[in-house]
């Protein structure tokens, strides 16, 4: 992730203590609410007969695989979050 926006110049990251945290957690409720939502809706979708081959071996390569793919997006929209709940500072601008 680059360290500063090429148009306005904003900081991408806040030097506080904990704050890669927030992009952490917001990626694992993410990811791991997609499979969750994607198993519950095989279920349901497919009762009687649930592929249980699929959701035995798809499932948990997804649940593995899809917070890699969705890190990088997890960061920008928590900084997004953060930056509509605290504005950013005169210093994070330029």
């Amino acid at each position: 992730m680059a360290e500063r926006c090429p148009q306005c110049g904003l900081v991408l990251t806040r030097k506080e203590s904990g704050y890669s945290l927030g992009g952490f957690w917001l990626n694992m409720l993410f990811a791991e609410g997609l499979t969750i939502a994607l198993f519950i809706g095989t279920l349901v979708k497919t009762w009687p007969d649930p592929p249980w081959t699929l959701l035995q071996y798809g499932l948990p390569i997804m649940a593995l695989v899809s917070p890699i793919v969705f890190y990088p997006f997890s960061k920008t929209l928590f900084l997004a979050l953060d930056l509509a709940v605290r504005p950013a500072s005169h210093d994070e601008r330029t």
